[in-house]
């Protein structure tokens, strides 16, 4: 009965392209509408409350449901990083390290006040509470790591994006060939696949003259969607249901 997705090479899949869409929505509002970090971060921050609201009060889970909060998170992570980075001024390591210090003091009380920061038991409005909070920072800190690898480090886009990259197989072989905490590597690819969507958000939308593909925060917005749509649609019907039945075949 968890009510978040079953956490497979699929949901792997479907995060970084989430976790995409949410640096190319982000910047759609933010930069290519104008509207600025603050007016965009209250936007997606509320759109963040009202789904997250929504998931909390569901019975069970709900594929779409369940991404439309993962989303929201990304968009609102976006403009808060870049809020504190830019607009606050703290820049990309200041405002990192103040994100880090966050994330890890919401991870310390939840496994204070619950015991433990696993993810295969999410049921209780607690634990949701818990889980929503940590992945809103979480990516909120990998849209700064993602936009100091290619902004500020000199490696670029493409560099960024081989580094964070370089990692998450690091993080794969250990999963194989270590007996290191399941839950510690799950939290240490959610936050690192962050970075990795934001340095291919800027790929896909930056000038060809920044390095980038020049697709636009717009084309690249509604490709990711559709894509992550598909893969919801196809993954929902190819995996068992809650209750153990098999879905829906085509």
């Amino acid at each position: 009965m968890n009510k978040v997705s079953q956490v497979t090479f699929a949901f792997w899949v479907m995060k970084i392209s989430a976790t995409t869409l949410g640096e190319t929505g982000g910047d759609l509002l933010s930069m290519t509408l104008n509207l600025g970090y603050v007016i965009s971060t209250v936007i997606f921050f509320g759109i963040f409350i009202v789904t997250l609201v929504v998931q909390v009060a569901s019975k069970s889970y709900h594929p779409f449901l369940y991404w439309a909060v993962i989303i929201s998170t990304t968009t609102a992570g976006t403009t808060m990083s870049d809020y504190l980075d830019r607009t606050a001024g703290l820049g990309y390591v200041k405002g990192s390290l103040v994100l880090v210090t966050i994330l890890v003091g919401i991870l310390a009380l939840w496994r204070i006040t619950l015991g433990t920061v696993s993810v295969n038991n999410i049921i209780e409005p607690k634990v949701e509470i818990f889980y929503w909070t940590t992945i809103l920072f979480s990516n909120t800190l990998g849209t700064a790591l993602g936009d100091f690898l290619a902004d500020s480090s000199g490696l670029g886009y493409q560099g960024g994006a081989l580094v964070i990259a370089g990692l998450l197989a690091l993080i794969v072989a250990a999963y194989f060939a270590t007996h290191i905490s399941r839950t510690v590597l799950f939290w240490l690819a959610f936050i690192l696949t962050r970075p990795l969507g934001a340095t291919l958000g800027d790929l896909l939308t930056k000038t060809h003259q920044r390095g980038g593909l020049d697709l636009g925060t717009i084309g690249s917005s509604l490709v990711l969607a559709c894509f992550l749509i598909g893969c919801i649609l196809v993954t929902n019907r190819h995996q068992p249901d809650r209750g153990g039945r098999k879905g829906p075949r085509p």
